[in-house]
């Protein structure tokens, strides 16, 4: 498609959503596989991938954060540990929905968290043989341990807490070869403190271009993660970096959250070059 206009962002309909949670997440109670899909129906979603947190790394949460009842019992002293991903169970829901809604593309899939530094739990969970894997980066090593990235803000300056979860996902990029896309590069700007004044990611660009640049040499796919809005900027330089797939994600918690904001996101990847693959839930590649 090079020289033409990309195509217009519904021309092949809604993208397929590569990052949803299930009841099998140990951080989303209030949902299912099953609702999730019949979400997807309704909006007329291609496909839809459940990307269960499989997470290896206690972490100390943010002392301004006040967990909700559900979550308490994984705390021990400001330390939440989480349980490990029920493989079996997943699989299981897998079926059983592929079986309710033969129309849909269900993609089994997973979301590991920092891999790079449990490689060999990350090695066990991934013999179950997941389409998609997702890598993220969620926590911060510290000198005080591991705490999750909003408690960072707690006691860094704003950007050195962002330079550090840059570092952190760089380091996964660079040490973790086995995933298909990053999830949430931009995670750590959700929690940009307003005291800190206005969060502007041109600030970071040398950091964030490093990550793209990994990713990219090594084939892997970016994440446009829709929770939150997503800079365009991001998208620029994916592709200056030379970057050539994305996916779209709403790493819906909840049924109702499912492909939340496809349309301007669909709409800004066109803009940025890139466009729809060939079949339900395949990636969008590059003009």
């Amino acid at each position: 498609m090079t020289g033409t206009q990309p195509a217009p962002a519904d021309a092949a309909g809604p993208p397929g959503d590569g990052h949803v949670h299930s009841e099998c997440s140990w951080d989303a109670p209030y949902t299912s596989m099953e609702q999730a899909c019949r979400r997807a129906v309704e909006l007329g979603l291609p496909s839809i991938a459940f990307t269960d947190h499989a997470d290896f790394v206690p972490r100390r949460i943010a002392d301004a954060v006040t967990p909700p009842e559900w979550k308490r019992p994984l705390i021990t002293d400001r330390v939440l540990t989480p349980p490990p991903l029920d493989v079996h169970r997943y699989l299981r829901a897998v079926d059983a929905c592929r079986s309710r809604y033969p129309g849909l593309r269900i993609v089994s899939g997973v979301e590991l968290g920092e891999p790079h530094r449990r490689r060999q739990r990350a090695a066990e969970v991934l013999g179950a043989g997941f389409e998609r894997v997702l890598a993220s980066v969620h926590t911060l090593p510290g000198d005080t341990g591991v705490t999750t990235v909003d408690a960072a803000f707690e006691n860094d300056a704003a950007q050195q807490v962002v330079r550090r979860y840059l570092a952190e996902v760089y380091r996964l990029a660079v040490d973790f070869a086995d995933f298909h896309v990053l999830a949430h590069i931009d995670y750590a700007a959700r929690f940009w403190p307003p005291a800190a004044g206005e969060h502007r990611f041109a600030d970071f660009a040398e950091e964030y271009r490093a990550v793209l640049a990994v990713l990219a040499a090594s084939d892997k796919a970016l994440e446009v993660n829709t929770s939150h809005r997503f800079d365009p900027q991001l998208l620029r330089w994916w592709r200056e970096e030379g970057g050539r797939a994305i996916t779209f994600g709403s790493d819906a918690h909840r049924p109702e959250q499912v492909a939340r904001g496809f349309a301007d996101a669909s709409a800004l990847a066109a803009t940025a070059g890139f466009r729809p693959g060939d079949g339900p839930g395949d990636l969008w590649t590059r003009c």
